[in-house]
Parts: C-alpha cells; structure tokens; sequence
C-alpha cells in the first residue's frame, strides 16, 4: 500500500465512490464522488493530535466489527494509506450538537474544515477493474446459533480481531469476563452450502478456522472441538496444514453443527451429529466461533448496473467466459478481481488481481481495439424516438442523438439482438442477421434435406 500511495502515476481516492460510468472501452468518463472528509489532506499531516483529543467515543462495526470503540474523528486503521483521518458526522458532537470543535482547537496546522463539502471529479479512463471485495453474511438469519445472545459467541471475523495485537485485548484470547476459555467450539460452514442461506462454498472458511483452532491451543491450551461437514484444503501447503493441526489435540467432528444454546450459567452448548459416530453429539464450551458464509456486497446490483456487469445467479458479478475469460467481463475494457466475482483465499485472489492488471496492459499494448462487425444499426427514418430499446439494452449501448431518435455505440454493442426484439417500429436491425439473411439459411438447410 505504501508503495502505491508513493508511486507517481498511481492517484489515490479514498473515501470516495463512483457515481456513473460512460463512453466504451478505451475512451471512459468516470464520474467519482470524493466524499467530504471534514479534513484538508493538504494541510493535515497524519499525526492524530485531533484523534487523540476527541472526547467522542463510538462502537466501531467496520474494522473493529463491534470488538471496540474508536473516536468521532479517526483513521480507517492504523497503516491506511492516504494517512488521513476522516470526521463521522453522524457521531462528531459538532454536527449533532453544535459544540465541542476540539480537534480543530488542537490541530496545529488548520487542517479541521467543518464546512468542507463533497467534491466531483470527472476522470477520463481507457480501462476499468472492478475489485470490490466480499460483505460477511449475517448470522443473526440463522437463530439457532444463538449468535447476538451471547459475547461468548464470535464470526471468525471477529475472533480475528480478538487475537491480534491491535485488537480489544491485545491479542489475548479472553471470554467476556475476561478468563481464558477452557474449552472453544469451532462450527464451519455457517451460511455456505446451506439451502436457507448459500448453497455456494465460500473456500476459505475452512482453513481460517484451522488457523484459529491453533491459535486457541497455541495461546491458551483450552480443549477445541472443530465440527466440520468437509474439510476443503485445496492450496498449496493446506493439507500439511490440516495434518499438524490434527496433531496438536483437537477434536475433529465430521458433522454440522446444528444448534448452539445459552446455558443458564452462562456457558454455551453446541449440538450436532457426528457423521463418523452415527450419532448426535454436545460440547459444553466457553466460546463459540462462526466461520460465516462471504457474500456480494450489499450495493453489488448498483455496481452491476454503473459498470455493465452482469451476475450469477448467487450475486457475484460475471465473468465473460468461466475458463477462458476469467477476469473479463462482458462489457469490452471492464476486467474483474478478486472476491468481486466469486469466493477465493488470498493467493487466488492475488493471482486473479495479476491477470486483470494484465490484461489492462494488453488492451493498452494493442493500439486499436478489435470488435466484432456484429452490431446493431437503427433506421434513422423508421425509429420514432419511444426510447424502449434504450430500457431494454443490457450493455447501455444506445442513447437518443441530437434529434432524439435511437443511435447506437457499436463499441458498446455486443450485437445480443434485444433492442431489435423490442423495437416496436423495426426501425433496428442486427447487422449480418436481418430476417432475410436468416430465411435465406432456412431455405438452404430445407434444400439440402429435400
């Protein structure tokens, strides 16, 4: 990240989102709206004095998720790269009540700009990767693990944030009464490859939870009991993984986890059937941890429709071709990365990321850009300006022209024949498939059978 925020032809935008998209593949205007931070990068100069003077303290449910609290005036965390702090206004005192104002007080440099308003910047771009990442799924939606009813019960999110330095407890593995739990219940598979939730495998999920199982006994000793439908460790070095952590004492239970109920004393009872047993099994444990299922993110249908992309049928975004495009779309100079269109660990992801960059590299290395001659065409006589093939384009390839009659982008049109189906005045054609074209190939196959 450093490396990016210091690269000269690298341009940061954080805290910012894109609005609206056009043009075609070599030649697109991004519209990017650079959300008012309250802070002027300019003058700040990253030192936290306003950070730390804020006397305004809220549960933090992004990078914290709910494990701790952080300030009305804050960094995203601690190496973010613009090394900017940003205002929340819906918790900063000045907004709510009109007072305080301390961070401006103690900022040496004015940097604090209360009436700084949001900035719209139009970016001319020949290529597009989209890599919006993953949203945990919520496991409130499946009641019978009792999560929220307990802080005993954790998503492998948040026991990430329970073990590691910078966390709530510094990195130790403490219960809400702050002991060390004697005995911890891992339950894969919470909301992947469920009927009620995802049927999909979220693939990595499997192999965090190992990761915590060792952490578990490395840090505390506690006994661990890892209830498991499959164990998926498909990487380079997992199934080593897998074989040590076997070795470290750990009770595997090939079965799902069906139920975890609050005990009146405060302990947690986890349920399921044991596949190699033939029966159903209980644990009585100090902690519970979810591996959760990942999921699209919540805005992933407005992101489709900014960009052109098109989606599976569990939410991820599309690739053009499964095997042979993986990382392109179907709208040409748009490429994908990451979780964006699927679930995938790091590596995966990391080698998915190069292949788009790639494939930006080859679409600039190329000069001029190759489309198919298969495209739409209206009749500028025949079309009466309704507008429906505007609707009904899956690309955006069509817009009204000067005299508000239909004209297509034949950069953007990938010749699916929809908008001649819509057209209601058969003003618009598909070049090489025109009704004539398709009757005389009728004829001839009917002739070579006869």
């Amino acid at each position: 990240m450093m490396d990016a925020g210091r690269h000269p032809n690298i341009t940061l935008l954080t805290y910012s989102e894109v609005e609206h998209v056009s043009g075609y593949v070599g030649n697109f205007t991004a519209r990017i709206r650079k959300r008012a931070r309250s802070v002027n990068e300019e003058l700040c100069t990253g030192c936290g004095i306003c950070q730390e003077k804020c006397p305004r303290r809220v549960q933090d449910t992004v990078f914290e998720v709910g494990m701790g609290k952080r300030k009305a005036i804050y960094f995203s965390f601690s190496q973010s790269i613009p090394n900017l702090p940003v205002i929340d206004r819906e918790n900063c005192l000045y907004f709510l009540k009109g007072k305080c104002r301390l961070c401006e007080k103690n900022c040496s440099v004015g940097a604090i700009d209360f009436e700084q308003e949001d900035e719209l910047l139009d970016v001319q771009v020949g290529a597009i990767v989209v890599a919006t990442g993953y949203a945990m799924w919520d496991p409130l939606q499946l009641p019978q693990y009792s999560y929220g009813l307990s802080p005993n019960i954790l998503t492998g999110l948040q026991f990430e944030r329970l073990t590691n330095s910078g966390g709530p407890t510094a990195g130790e593995i403490l219960t809400a009464d702050g002991k060390n739990p004697e005995q911890v219940a891992i339950i894969h598979c919470i909301g992947s490859r469920d009927e009620n939730a995802h049927i999909y495998c979220s693939r990595f999920c499997c192999m965090y939870s190992l990761k915590h199982a060792h952490q578990v006994r490395e840090k505390t000793g506690a006994e661990v009991f890892d209830f498991y439908m499959d164990m998926r460790a498909f990487g380079k070095g997992y199934e080593e993984f897998y074989e040590r952590i076997q070795e470290e004492g750990i009770t595997f239970v090939r079965g799902k986890g069906a139920e975890v109920e609050v005990l009146a004393d405060g302990k947690l009872r986890v349920k399921g059937d044991d596949a190699n047993l033939g029966r159903l099994v209980a644990a009585d444990v100090d902690m519970v941890i979810l591996a959760t299922a990942i999921e699209p993110q919540p805005d992933a249908g407005q992101v489709a429709s900014t960009f052109g992309l098109g989606r599976t049928p569990d939410g991820w975004f599309a690739e053009a071709h499964p095997k042979l495009r993986p990382v392109e779309t179907s709208t040409a100079g748009v490429f994908l990365a990451g979780c964006a269109q699927g679930p995938r660990d790091v590596p995966d992801t990391v080698a998915h990321a190069g292949a788009a960059a790639l494939e930006v590299v080859r679409l600039f290395n190329q000069g001029e850009v190759t489309i198919s001659p298969t495209v739409a065409v209206v009749d500028a006589e025949k079309c009466v300006g309704c507008g429906e093939c505007i609707l009904s384009c899956p690309y955006t390839a069509i817009a009204r022209d000067a005299d508000g009659k239909a004209e297509v982008n034949p950069a953007l049109c990938h010749g699916c024949g929809t908008c001649v189906a819509t057209c209601l005045s058969g003003a618009i054609t598909a070049l090489h498939f025109t009704d004539e074209e398709i009757v005389a190939q009728i004829d001839g196959l009917l002739a070579l059978t006869a």
